[in-house]
Order: C-alpha cells, then structure tokens, then sequence
C-alpha cells in the first residue's frame, strides 16, 4: 500500500503467512512471493503516510480556494478522478492497471468527535454488529500475539439482486505518538476455519488503509483522514455498476461511521480502546469467545 497505494492481489494464506517472519506495523501485508527477502511484507516507511496525509490537506486547501484543483500521480500511476465533493469529504477513483476494478480514496475531516473515538469504533467488531445494519456476521476468528494482527470474518448485505457477500481478511493497527497518526491497514487472507459458504459470495480481493491524523491531539475534537480502498466484489455487473455502488455506499457508510463515533461520545458507550494497546504493548492472546470490551 505504500502509504495509500493498494495493489490488486489475490488473497494469501494466513496459516503459512504468519510464520514466515515478524510484520512491521505499517506493512502493507503484502505475500511473501512478493518480498521474500524479509518474509511476510516489505518494509513500508512511516513518513510515506504523513507525506500523504500532507498532501492531501494541501490539495484539499487548494480546492476551496480559487485555483484550480490538481492531483498529479507519480508518473507510473493512473491519473485520480475526483467523482464526489461533499461537506465533511472529497472521493477519488482511478482505474487498477490490468483489472476491470477501481481504487478508490477518500479525504474527510470531522470537528465534532475525537480521533480516538473514530478509531476505536472502527475496530469494536461487537459495537459495529449496533450500528451497521448490513452486517450480517463479523467475528474476529484469530489474533496473533507476536504481530497484533487480527483475523476477521465479515459478512454483509448487497444490494438486491445480489447475494451477500463474506470477506475473510487480517487487520493491523498501530498508533504512532511521535507523528501523531493512527493508521489501520486490512487485507483479504484465506483461512482454514471460514471455508466458502454456498450461501454467500467470497470476495478474495479487498484491500483498504485508514490513516487518521488529529487537528491537537488523540483526544480533542477534530482529525482529517485518508481512506484508501479496493476490493472485487464477483459482480458480473459492468465496471460502471459497481463504481456507483461504491461512489454511493461510501457516503452512507461515513455517514454511519461519524453517527456511531457521536453516539459512542454522546451517550458515553464503552467501546473497546485500542489506542493504548496499540501504541505501546503487544496484544494478549485471546479467541473469539475471550475478547473483553471495557
């Protein structure tokens, strides 16, 4: 991913993947065909997600000025298309070299919730079961001590016709005081306890990065965010059907997101917090049946 970028690759095995060597916070979780120098991932530098993050804030300065809006790629990338400007974000696509697929981005900023609310609600697997009314299943099946990876079965509603689809993917998360940012990387994997269910649709190809920067601090209002994305959805609908789906679904997800981080504040619910865990110790092992939410 490279900060934001999100390659198009099949899915990998956990069960070998997470032996093969240690996994730094910010990597990618690429397969170790790809790197196999170092094993699981190839190193990915901090700085390239604040240079990101920076470089999106300019850009969004730049569009609520008077001069025109530029987002040049590097020159072996595809060019970004700005599909949708809302209030509180702006959405990006451009098209995956080889596929039929996008990748897709998103820059938002909100005032009104703290970044460590807006990052512990997205990983409260039993919080989102509340507020996400598409989930049909989301369990965490594993967590690995050494690298504090966690290993989710998701189930979720499509639209009609379509069936629901299921994803099996690893999460990292890592909280880096010293840049402050907070950055939350996931990757489809195969796993031997989630084999395919003929009732759902297994999406083998998913992909996303959030990198989270507060305006002060982990715990005053106010952070931006850049949401990086892809995934193949095992649509036989043209490329332009599921770009609406996602250009449509993103925002209601946001939407939902933001709701259920002011809701979490408001009422005072008690999510799970993952910020101090995830700056300074390793996780402990646990199951599905074993996590605890304060």
């Amino acid at each position: 991913m490279g900060g934001s970028h999100v390659s198009h690759l099949d899915t990998w095995s956990w069960t070998g993947a997470r032996e093969a060597a240690p996994v730094s916070p910010w990597c990618p979780l690429v397969p170790a065909l790809e790197a196999p120098e170092i094993g699981l991932c190839r190193m990915e530098p901090l700085p390239s997600s604040a240079q990101e993050m920076k470089h999106m804030e300019n850009l969004s300065s730049l569009a609520q000025g008077s001069g025109p809006m530029e987002f040049q790629p590097s020159e072996r990338e595809q060019p970004w298309e700005l599909i949708m400007d809302k209030k509180h974000f702006r959405l990006w696509r451009r098209p995956i070299q080889g596929s039929h697929l996008y990748q897709y981005r998103v820059f938002g900023s909100y005032t009104d919730v703290t970044p460590r609310q807006f990052f512990n609600v997205q990983l409260d697997t039993e919080y989102r079961k509340k507020w996400d009314s598409l989930v049909i299943k989301l369990d965490v099946i594993e967590r690995d001590v050494a690298t504090g990876s966690e290993v989710i079965h998701w189930v979720t509603h499509f639209p009609y016709p379509m069936y629901s689809r299921d994803y099996v993917y690893v999460r990292r998360y890592n909280v880096d005081k010293e840049n402050n940012l907070m950055v939350l990387v996931s990757r489809a994997v195969e796993h031997p306890s989630v084999p395919e269910d003929p009732e759902y649709v297994r999406v083998r190809t998913y992909e996303s990065q959030m990198v989270i920067r507060p305006h002060k601090t982990f715990d005053e209002n106010g952070f931006d965010y850049l949401l990086t994305y892809s995934d193949n959805p095992q649509t036989v609908f043209p490329r332009y059907c599921v770009s609406w789906m996602v250009s449509s679904g993103m925002p209601d997800f946001l939407e939902k997101l933001h709701s259920a981080a002011l809701k979490a504040k408001k009422m005072e619910l008690e999510v799970r917090d993952y910020l101090s865990k995830g700056s300074d110790t390793a996780p402990e092992p646990c199951g599905p049946a074993q996590l605890e939410y304060a």
